[in-house]
């Protein structure tokens, strides 16, 4: 196992893989530096001297300046590193050739859907329309999944505490999602539960969902009913009967779409998860696949990277919008842009946005940018996207579902056991969280400093995401976890 790691040749500091002694000597090439201190694991050393206002680069690219003097040999981090960004910027196209490489086809075991689209699940869900009914709808798939017939693999609620008492954006956000779920082919068939006096009751949302069939989409309105238990079992017994006969056939991975997320990261995840997932990106792009990258605010500072990827001026044009559109958010809200990373993502040593921006767009490999969606928006075209949503784990992972992924990834330092609508592919950074969380954690990349070949890895990380998408259950499927969350930006009534 290697003791750290210089990720670009241009790169002032070194990663530490295990902590490094006060007192340890680092080589580099011809360049070599005394610790001045302890360094701990996953946390940076500076390779050379920094001046006060020098850049630290890591990734090749600037991750900050130095806010004192910075002597080879010592820790970097918050306390001598401060963000070098600035609020809304204007950007320049200047396109790369993103490399468009194709390889040959491969399968998984899905679930062909009558209006052509494909599953990787065969689940009834039940989708509240406000959060009145929460608990209805939770009582509701308790029982019914002491009933399952055929393939059905689980009846899931969905609750959530929006629906009523929202304005603007937050109440056009929640039909969309709901309606965004409603369709989405891992359902073999869905019960929407309204209450009835919602702001967004049945026949408010019934125009977002569009055109049902109605044998895999029933409706109950709790206020019109006498007993909504049983009226609702009921429905719930129809849509089991009508979802039973699916079968698992073969389906090309052209037609996969993954999403990719991180969250809880360390000074691995930009080694490690983040790039296996890119490789991944990159594999199943190759095949015809999709993938979506989310969380804009994690991409401040690394945005130039995915900008100069997009195929086309009106992508690249689209990109300049979804970042300075969410920036504009965040100073309407009189917040600052680029607040550094979270207490977990501090101590496992990332020190500023630009340093977890840099590590996290990663994810997106090296696929040229094909579009740019809208929060709510479905996905239409094979290829790499980027999806409008915010850094948080729950909101961002639902958002992922609700364009259309059938299976998120989420690459993770510090461990997480949450769940989204979509299976939800744990892959750790590191090795001690993947043997301390074996139930939390899916997939372990933190053999890639311990001399693991990353296109091997890759290459297994693809064959388990097919055998996910074929019917394998993730950590938190196993433990019955499902979580859904919806982007709250305004006033609750």
């Amino acid at each position: 196992m290697r003791e750290y790691v210089r990720i670009h040749e241009m790169d002032n500091v070194i990663v530490a893989i295990r902590e490094i002694a006060a007192g340890d000597t680092v080589t580099v090439g011809e360049t070599r530096a005394v610790a001045k201190e302890n360094i701990p694991a996953g946390h940076k050393m500076a390779l050379r001297d920094i001046q006060q206002g020098g850049e630290v680069v890591k990734y090749g690219c600037r991750i900050g300046t130095a806010s004192e003097a910075i002597e080879a040999g010592q820790w970097v981090h918050t306390h001598n590193v401060k963000t070098a960004l600035g609020d809304l910027l204007e950007y320049s196209y200047e396109p790369v050739k993103a490399e468009e490489k194709r390889t040959q086809d491969a399968t998984f075991m899905g679930y062909q859907r009558p209006d052509g689209s494909v599953g990787v699940r065969n689940e009834i869900w039940i989708v509240p329309t406000v959060g009145c009914v929460n608990n209805i709808a939770t009582a509701l798939a308790k029982s019914a999944n002491e009933r399952l017939r055929g393939t059905v693999e689980e009846v899931i609620a969905f609750p959530h505490p929006y629906g009523c008492s929202q304005m603007g954006d937050d109440q056009e956000h929640t039909r969309t999602i709901l309606a965004d779920l409603i369709r989405h082919p891992n359902a073999g068939g869905v019960l929407v539960l309204g209450l009835g006096c919602e702001n967004s009751n049945i026949d408010v949302l019934k125009p977002y969902i569009g055109e049902v069939d109605p044998n895999r989409v029933k409706f109950l309105v709790c206020q019109e009913t006498e007993d909504e238990m049983a009226a609702g079992g009921k429905l719930l017994d129809e849509l089991i009967a009508y979802a039973a006969p699916f079968k698992r056939e073969p389906v090309s991975v052209s037609r996969l779409v993954v999403g990719m997320k991180c969250g809880g990261s360390d000074g691995f995840s930009g080694i490690t998860a983040n790039p296996l997932v890119g490789r991944f990106s990159d594999l199943l792009i190759s095949k015809g696949g999709t993938t979506i990258l989310t969380e804009v605010p994690e991409m401040f500072g690394a945005e130039t990277l995915l900008m100069n990827r997009c195929e086309n001026r009106e992508v690249f044009d689209e990109t300049v919008k979804l970042i300075n559109d969410f920036k504009q958010y965040f100073m309407e809200h009189h917040q600052t842009i680029y607040e550094n990373p979270s207490p977990g993502n501090k101590k496992g040593g990332i020190s500023t946005l630009e340093d977890k921006s840099l590590g996290c767009t990663q994810k997106s490999g090296s696929a040229p940018v094909k579009g740019v969606l809208a929060y709510g928006q479905r996905v239409e075209k094979a290829g790499l996207h980027l999806l409008s949503a915010p850094g948080n784990d729950l909101v961002a992972s639902t958002a992922l579902a609700a364009s259309g992924a059938h299976i998120v990834l989420f690459t993770t330092g510090r461990g997480t056991p949450f769940a989204s609508p979509v299976p939800t592919v744990k892959i750790s950074s590191n090795s001690a969280l993947a043997g301390k969380k074996k139930n939390w954690i899916d997939f372990n990349a933190g053999v890639l400093v311990e001399e693991k070949e990353i296109g091997e890895t890759a290459q297994e990380l693809f064959d388990y995401v097919i055998a996910v998408a074929s019917g394998q259950k993730v950590c938190s499927e196993e433990a019955g976890f499902h979580d859904m969350a919806i982007f709250k930006q305004g006033v609750t009534l």
